[in-house]
Formats: structure tokens, sequence, C-alpha cells
């Protein structure tokens, strides 16, 4: 099997028709081994600074000692298959010393400095491209991310594959093309408004585990297209994923200073930020954190926060349908179990559907997720019982309310305790019990990032009590109207605010790719990912320059206007 990839390309300096080759083998930037590592074989990561690889502090001969320790999250008996360094208060000071955290408020490129590093980036980015084109390289990331995130290989391939895919949409030229800038004549001759695009110089990306590869990647890609440098951390639970493809980055020629690589906890990373004080500061993950981080920053935040996502089910039910639909509702609610920030949190199906047997439908579907080929797996934020505990507080609370399915701890796991493990859980809540009183909106409208969703029933004539649950909740990430009804649609669009919505008999809340915006509304702290608008969003800021000089005529004819 191939362990690299290999390409042959013009080079800017040898444009007299000679070629260069440019080959980069795994061996020569991998260092753990996904389908081997264990206690007897740890796989270990290590910071990043100054683009140095920073790991075991100098005279520790333990080689555990400064790293901490992660069990398998599918083998408990494996309770320290990967290190990663446990990074103390005093070792601050070198992240604080780098050229990342000294990086210039005007970046380390913009329109006037530095240009040739926009072209640098697009070179990097179609070696990055071409990279994971190579079939080894696709397997290898996703049997990694498969390890330290259990989730089923095509939910792990599709991650690398959009990667891909985003690297090849911003190849070449296309970085430079995310600073295009415009123009305006101004009043006289000589006056012209320019409008460029302008890094922020440090920045930070703080992103969690459920998607280790896709979305530091995109984020990181973004912030460095738009000149600014990174400080980087990535849920230390799966950041050996991130580590490796920096390893990537570096091979493929990225200037290595231009991102540091921190693996800590949560109140060594708030003492960074305080110090630090990046520029800007894009965090992925709760809304706890993030309005946290939002306060601490002073405001200088983009946040994807947490997502409690709805479905609604529209009138026109169709027995066609129904096979396509409720796999739709399977993957967004259960797919990596549940823990995707644009899961199906919610399903609203009109009685119509009910009816239909959607319910029955999704049982059927959830029935056949196993442990054997990771459709279902380790919830990595919930335990068990806690997971259980929610299921059994809606049941007491909330009148009216059943397990449809599900509601029970996985038979014949291995899964350590600090991880959960329940099978595909949905529980129906009666609609106007749902909205009786704050306490019980506020316990069905929790999120649980894990595989459970919430199902309501309702018809024609409740529909305005379904828009006013709509309202009440505090997430805007996705939404699905799954109806072909055009003026049903029209009701629903135009009294929601969800950022990414999709429409259509085909709807879904998941499964979001490389080429549409995906991102929260309604927030002006929102922040998004994967498409062109995002990136200027979020990891650039407006600078407009007015030139106004003087012509040799207007020189000559100008007199002194009266002071006002």
């Amino acid at each position: 099997m191939q362990r690299g990839f290999a390409k042959r390309v013009m080079s800017s300096s040898l444009e007299k028709g000679e070629e260069t080759q440019f080959f980069v083998a795994r061996s020569s930037w991998a260092t753990v081994e996904p389908e081997v590592f264990s206690n007897a074989i740890p796989a270990v990561a290590e910071n990043i600074i100054d683009g140095q690889f920073v790991g075991r502090r100098s005279g520790e001969s333990n080689k555990k000692a400064g790293f901490k320790s992660f069990p398998d999250p599918m083998n408990k008996n494996e309770d320290a298959f990967l290190l990663v360094p446990e990074t103390s208060k005093e070792e601050l000071v070198h992240f604080l010393r780098s050229r990342v955290a000294t990086t210039p408020k005007s970046g380390a490129h913009n329109p006037f400095k530095r240009p040739e590093r926009y072209l640098k980036y697009g070179d990097v980015t179609m070696k990055l491209a071409e990279a994971l084109r190579d079939a080894s390289n696709v397997e290898y990331f996703a049997k990694l991310i498969q390890r330290v995130a259990p989730k089923s290989y095509g939910q792990a391939s599709a991650e690398v594959v959009v990667t891909r895919k985003f690297l090849e949409n911003f190849a070449g030229d296309n970085v430079r093309f995310l600073s295009r800038g415009f123009s305006v004549p101004g009043d006289h001759v000589g006056q012209m408004s320019h409008g460029y695009r302008w890094p922020y110089g440090k920045v930070c990306i703080i992103t969690p585990f459920n998607f280790p590869l896709e979305i530091p990647v995109l984020q990181l890609l973004g912030a460095l297209y738009m000149g600014n440098r990174v400080l980087l951390h990535v849920d230390s639970r799966v950041s050996i994923v991130m580590e490796q493809f920096l390893r990537l980055m570096h091979a493929c020629g990225m200037p290595a200073e231009d991102v540091d690589l921190i693996h800590c906890d949560g109140e060594i990373m708030g003492e960074l930020l305080e110090q630090m004080q990046p520029r800007m500061t894009l965090f992925t993950g709760s809304q706890r954190v993030a309005e946290r981080l939002a306060t601490q920053l002073k405001g200088k935040v983009k946040l994807e926060d947490a997502g409690f996502d709805w479905k609604i089910l529209g009138p026109d039910a169709s027995k066609e349908e129904l096979p396509f639909v409720a796999y739709q509702c399977d993957q967004d609610a259960y797919a990596c179990s549940g823990q995707k920030c644009s899961a199906q949190s919610i399903l609203f199906a009109h009685a119509n559907w009910m009816r239909l047997g959607i319910c029955d439908a999704m049982e059927s579907l959830a029935s056949k997720r196993n442990l054997s080929d990771l459709t279902v797996g380790p919830v990595l934020t919930k335990t068990t019982e806690q997971m259980l505990t929610h299921v059994r507080q809606i049941l007491t609370q909330i009148e009216g309310s059943k397990v449809l399915f599900g509601g029970k701890e996985l038979q014949n796991h291995n899964i350590p305790e600090r991880y959960g493990a329940l099978e595909p859980t949905a529980v129906l809540v009666p609609l106007q019990e749902m909205l009786k009183n704050d306490d019980n909106f506020e316990l069905v409208t929790t999120e649980i990032f894990g595989p459970f969703q919430i199902v309501v029933e309702y018809d024609d004539a409740t529909l305005p009590d379904v828009l006013k649950a709509m309202e009440k909740m505090e997430n805007h990430l996705t939404a699905a109207i799954v109806s072909n009804d055009v003026d049903f649609r029209r009701k629903l669009l135009s009294e929601t605010v969800n950022g990414t919505t999709y429409v259509g008999n085909r709807a879904r809340t998941t499964g979001a790719p490389q080429n549409h915006w995906f991102g929260p509304c309604g927030d002006p702290r929102a922040g998004g990912i994967g498409t062109k608008e995002a990136i200027q969003l979020v990891w650039s800021s407006h600078r407009e320059i007015i030139v106004d000089d003087n012509s040799s005529s207007s020189k000559n004819n100008w007199t002194q206007p009266a002071q006002t």
C-alpha cells in the first residue's frame, strides 16, 4: 500500500519548463499507528511551540511523568493507551514568548505585508489536499479518529473526505481570493476609498472531541489564510489526531512557527488566554464554556456553541417517503452516537406521520445499531447513569411522557465507567406538558449529546404552540423542515432563525459538507465554518483605506475655503 503521495508540479522559480517533484512519505511525519497503540505501546502526543515538538519535561525518567493518560473508549482494561502532555502553569511562559503570542495586530501577512504568504498557503493547501487523496492516508486518519472518538468507519472516513474537499476548494489562488477587496470613487480627482480584509494577528482556536480532524483543520486553515498566527487547543481526549495532522502540515511546507499546539485542562487554558489575550478566539463546544469565554475575553470571540436542534415533519406525510424520512431521522439522531452539535435533539412529528408509523420505523432502524461496527458507541461527555437519570427525570416530571424505545444501557460492552453506554433512545413528550412551565421546558430541551432524542406530536391546530417552543429555545444552529408543502415551509422559515436550515422532503439536520455555511444564527458572536464567507467573517475584519492625494492641477487651483 502506498504510504505517501507524489506529484509533479511547476515551481514558481522554474518557469523555463523545468519541473520539480515532491514526495511526502507517511513514515517521515507520522509518529503513531492507530491499530497498535495500547497500554504497552501508548500513543504519545506533544505540544508544539515555535514549530518545535515539546514532550517530556527535562530530567524526568518516568515515561509517563508530565503526561495525562486516557483510557481506550472501547476497552476499560486499556486505561492508559494515550498519553498527552499535562501542561503546567509554569510552562505557559514558553507559549507567551512564542512567535504566535508576539504576532502584531497587522498579522503575519496582509494585503500590504508579505503577500507572497497567500501564495505559500495556496501551495501548502494543494499539497495537503493531494496527501488526503492517498487512500492510505484517508484510512490512517479515519482509523486514528475511530480509536479516540469511536464512530463508524463511514462517519470517520467522511470526516477526512470533507476535510480534503475543503482543502481542494482553497488551494492555489483561492487563498488570496479570500482577501479580495473593493474600491469606491471619491469626491474629487485623487480620492479613492479601498476596502480590505485584515487579519487580527494572534488568535486562538478551541475545538471539541466529536470531530477531531474536520473542525480544527477547517478553522485553522481559514485563520492562517487571512494572515493570523494561531494558538490551537483541541480536547485532549482526541488531540493526537490534530497533532499528527500538524506534522503533515509541517511536511507540506507550512511555516512551522505559525501554529502553537497546547494540550492542557480547562483551568490552564483559561490562565493562558488571560495572559495572552488573543485578538480573536473561535470556540466550538458547550454553551456554558462559551459564555464564560465571552466574558473573560471581553467579547472578542466567535462561537459555535451548543445545538439543541429541531426537526419538524410537516403535514404532507407520505407512505412512499416513510422509509427515507425514518432513515434520515435515525441518522440525524444516532450517527456518531448523537455526538454532533447538529444532531436531531427534538422531533416535532405531525399526527399524519405518527399515524403512518414514523416512530416504529425509527425503532426498527435504531435496533440495528451495534458496537461491532460502531454505529453506536461510547458517549464521551456523559456517563451511562447521568443519561439514564435524565430519562427517569423526564418520565417522573412530565405527565404523559414515555420511552418509545431504548432507555437502557448497552449490553455486552467494555466501555470505561467515565464514559456512557446507552442504547439509541427516544422519549415521547406531550407538547402541552412541555410548554406547561419553565421547569418542564428546560428539562425537555436539555442537550444530552448522546444517542437520545425527544419526540413531540402536533397537528394543524397546535402548530402555533410548536412555533412558540422554537422561539423559546436558546440554541439556533441547525434545523430541518421535512415538507414539500410550500406554504408550510414558508410559515416555518419566516418565524425561525436557525443558521443552517435544511428544507424539503429530504431535509436533515446533520451531515454538513464543505460547500455551504455551517453555523448558528441570531447571535452577533456567531461563527461559521467551511465557506469563503465563514472564513472572512470569523478570521478577518474590515479595514477601509482612503487615498486622497493632490494632482498638479488641484495644487495650482486650490484656495482655502471658509473655516467651519
